[in-house]
């Protein structure tokens, strides 16, 4: 029974880690295709998106499957119900993608209000979260989980400098109040990612600990 619990789990594991890689390689294909304006990628990021649906769902029929079938209690429950959630929040992060990716096909072929410096470096520090929360899920690292929960602040301040920056554009420049909204919500889009980010490193905490980290 332990061996066939521990195999459903490594199985379990291995899609959340492709998940997971998948997720930092769209998250830097998204902002690419902002930052050179690639219509063709930033579509293809779109379309792309029904496949983290369906991971999810995937990863949620075998975690029901496990639970129905072998029962787990203790520990094996907690990293059960903590992998649902992950998974739920690394699909928010994948349409976040989308969202932001929508976002460069209306800004397409329009000369940006000011060139993209914070975004690209706050869309890095999100993909280095992302590698971090997948490293610690991969580890049960609690102390890196902590690192990640941490970081969440260095992206809360980019997302201020560049709500402040384009507050002052705004102000100057009233016909591009709309290009620079759509930046706001890519600013907004890229926040969220590491609140989803943060949200994995807890539930990896969890399942170590037992108890939800209050950072």
């Amino acid at each position: 029974m332990r061996a066939s619990l521990d195999n459903d789990l490594r199985a379990i594991h291995v899609d959340i880690i492709k998940m997971g890689t998948l997720i930092e390689k769209t998250i830097e294909e998204t902002i690419r295709a902002l930052v050179e304006q690639d219509v063709a990628l930033a579509k293809k990021i779109r379309e792309g998106d029904d496949r983290f649906d369906e991971m999810e769902v995937e990863i949620e029929k075998k975690c029901f499957s496990l639970i129905a079938r072998q029962q787990p209690v203790a520990t094996d429950l907690r990293i059960v119900t903590s992998i649902m959630k992950i998974v739920t929040d690394l699909e928010r992060i994948a349409d976040h993608c989308q969202d932001i990716s929508k976002l460069t096909l209306d800004l397409a072929g329009k000369a940006y209000v000011k060139p993209l410096v914070d975004i690209p470096k706050m869309a890095k520090e999100v993909r280095t979260m992302v590698r971090m929360t997948i490293d610690a899920y991969i580890d049960l690292d609690v102390e890196k989980s902590k690192q990640v929960c941490s970081n969440d602040d260095i992206v809360d301040q980019y997302y201020h400098t560049i709500v402040g920056d384009l507050e002052i554009i705004m102000k100057e420049k009233p016909d591009d109040i709309k290009q620079c909204v759509d930046f706001l919500l890519i600013a907004k889009y890229l926040e969220r990612m590491a609140d989803h980010t943060t949200n994995i490193a807890e539930w990896v905490i969890y399942s170590v600990e037992g108890k939800r980290y209050n950072n």
